[in-house]
């Protein structure tokens, strides 16, 4: 329950961006509890439940492909389409004001990954171990790739294009 838990929760952390400096803290709480409850539940039921109809046509959404990216992404996208663009949008740089904490960040989703990631193996065996060596070689394949694209593109390569 608790690994289930993390996720929800992670989930809500992931889809607070389009919220970011265009709502009250209390209205991000309120459209949190309500869209866990209405949509984050059933589809992870759905999709992770043994009774739910993805699960039984064998949809194998191994730590959240599913769950939470796609419904993240597609609730991200209708939420951003509601509420108005940030103040200031195109017309000043949003650079992040803290590099070094984008980049602990960076750190601590990457190591979270591990967990969640091996953990849906709900075992300890090959599976596992095969989701905690992918975990690490594709964001170090992705960073790499990064790199060399920003450094073709402005001649130097950066911290904050490589932990995004």
């Amino acid at each position: 329950m608790m690994f289930q838990l993390m996720f929800a929760v992670i989930t809500v952390a992931i889809i607070i961006s389009p919220f970011v400096e265009r709502t009250r803290y209390s209205s991000f709480i309120l459209f949190s509890a309500l869209w866990l409850i209405l949509v984050y539940c059933p589809i992870a039921h759905r999709v992770w439940g043994d009774g739910g109809w993805l699960n039984q046509l064998g949809i194998l959404d191994f730590a959240g492909g599913t769950v939470v990216h796609i419904n993240v992404g597609f609730s991200s996208l209708a939420a951003a389409l509601v509420i108005k663009p940030r103040a200031g949008y195109q017309k000043e740089p949003m650079e992040p004001s803290n590099i070094p904490y984008v980049l602990l960040g960076t750190g601590l989703l990457w190591l979270g990954w591990f967990g969640f990631n091996g953990g849906s193996a709900l075992a300890a065996n090959d599976v596992a171990v095969l989701a905690v060596i992918n975990t690490f070689i594709a964001p170090c394949a992705a960073g790499l790739v990064w790199i060399i694209i920003e450094w073709f593109q402005t001649g130097k390569a950066g911290t904050l294009g490589l932990a995004t």
